[in-house]
């Protein structure tokens, strides 16, 4: 089996799908990676590491997408990779179809065997590709949103974590999920007032017992949402449906709400974001201001550290890759059920029923 690993080219991106340490795991099982050269060096990672793990090269992506068999990639193929999907070839990446009917479409067409990272499921029914880069989105989002609430970049001039004296900022976080929990984490490390709403008592329940005290929890009805959305001075929107279309949980109403200056971060954006005046951003136009609220949304937020969530990625895909490699794409997904999951576009259908009835296509 060739996989091919092609240069990133999403605004912004640094990551790369595959690390010199996965290489030399591949080679050592008999299968061949032919990486287009310097994608890993917005990583970090330099050729000469490839090659010595056993990667060949190619000058182009075209070259890539040609030769290989399986393309191992980060984030979802953009317009400008169309063209070079080989008819039926399989591409093992984020898809994130739910919010893109046109690639949904692009891919069906090529019969391409779509396997997605974020619904891979592990033997506990949980998303282990989708989790380390939710952790990192959900630390990121704190870390960002208090660098937009400083006063010279049009915020509120409130600091997170206050002094003595000063009431602290109120981070609300929208959803207790992985990325969520991790934003709770940041923001009450950072000496926030914190306010986290979901639906599952239980997630509040580990989170309520895990800060005693020192968070509170509610749950997620318009009143509660409402009234925690008004006080907020970073509004953290987290809700994730795996591989479905994000619900619209905060209004536009509730946002004209906010002071002036606040700020919003929506981890969610992937899948069309849980709040409603919410749109795509990217690393090279981050923010947007709308109600006098500022609108942070860039879909690849954790390539702003593009290395450690490179390793954090690939450690999650290399059983993956490796079983894929060393019993074929086929076997591999008829024996290992989880991974059977991931798959999302086959023989020019969507085999997701989540993501078909996103975009309105028959499963």
């Amino acid at each position: 089996m060739i996989i091919g690993v092609p240069r990133e080219i999403k605004i912004g991106e640094t990551r790369v799908s595959m690390t010199p340490s996965l290489c030399r795991r591949v080679t050592a099982l008999g299968g061949k990676v032919l990486l287009e050269k310097g994608a890993g060096l917005t990583a970090g990672f330099t050729d000469d590491e490839y090659k010595a793990a056993g990667a060949t090269f190619a000058p182009t992506a075209a070259k890539v997408w040609k030769t290989a068999d399986m393309i191992l990639k980060v984030k979802e193929p953009l317009e400008a990779e169309y063209d070079l999907m080989q008819q039926g070839q399989t591409i093992f990446t984020y898809l994130h179809l739910a919010a893109g009917p046109t690639l949904a479409k692009e891919l069906c067409r090529k019969s391409i065997l779509g396997i997605a990272y974020e619904t891979v499921e592990g033997g506990d029914g949980q998303f282990p590709l989708l989790k380390p880069m939710s952790q990192i989105a959900g630390r990121l989002s704190i870390q960002i949103g208090a660098y937009f609430l400083q006063s010279q970049l049009g915020g509120s001039g409130v600091l997170l974590g206050g002094i003595p004296g000063t009431m602290p900022g109120h981070v609300v976080v929208v959803g207790a999920g992985n990325s969520g929990a991790h934003a709770v984490q940041m923001a009450a490390g950072m000496g926030a007032r914190v306010t986290v709403l979901d639906l599952d008592t239980r997630k509040l329940e580990v989170l309520d017992t895990e800060y005693r005290g020192r968070i509170v929890t509610l749950m997620s009805n318009p009143a509660n949402i409402e009234h925690a959305v008004a006080d907020a001075d970073l509004l953290i929107g987290a809700v994730l449906i795996p591989a479905a279309k994000a619900p619209i949980v905060v209004s536009g109403k509730m946002v004209a709400q906010m002071r002036p200056g606040s700020v919003i971060c929506d981890i969610a954006i992937d899948q069309g974001g849980c709040i409603e005046t919410i749109k795509p951003t990217s690393h090279t136009k981050p923010t947007y201001k709308e109600h006098g609220v500022i609108h942070y949304a860039v879909p690849n937020m954790p390539a702003l550290v593009g290395r450690t969530s490179t390793m954090g990625l690939t450690q999650a895909t290399e059983p993956f890759v490796a079983m894929m490699v060393q019993k074929g794409v086929e076997r591999a997904l008829s024996e290992h059920k989880g991974l059977a999951k991931g798959v999302n576009t086959r023989n020019g259908r969507i085999t997701y029923d989540a993501v078909a009835k996103a975009v309105g296509f028959d499963s």
